[in-house]
């Protein structure tokens, strides 16, 4: 399986505590960006408050770190802009959330 292929289905295992649905499918991951020894994920939060963040980051790190069978250096960095929105979510969160 590719690397990029393997972030995102361990992405895909780190669940919003509040919405039962998990990161990827909400639109949180804005970018994975993979070199030779480091991968750096970029997300965000439903909300700037987001009193999750720090924990929801952590589980990303440790999911994307166990997914890879090559050790790489892990780093999740959280932004808020552009602010995140509804419009980012996959039909799959959307019908979750219905």
């Amino acid at each position: 399986m590719e690397t990029k292929t393997r972030i995102e289905e361990a992405l895909k295992t780190v669940m919003d505590p509040e919405l039962g649905v998990n990161v990827f499918d909400l639109g949180l991951i804005y970018g994975i960006d993979i070199t030779d020894s480091n991968v750096v994920v970029t997300m965000t939060m439903t909300s700037a408050a987001c009193p999750m963040h720090n924990f929801l980051s952590q589980l990303a790190d440790n999911a994307v770190y166990d997914a890879l069978e090559e050790k790489f250096e892990v780093e999740v960095k959280v932004v808020f802009e552009p602010a995140w929105t509804p419009d980012l979510m996959s039909e799959a969160a959307r019908n979750i959330l219905d």
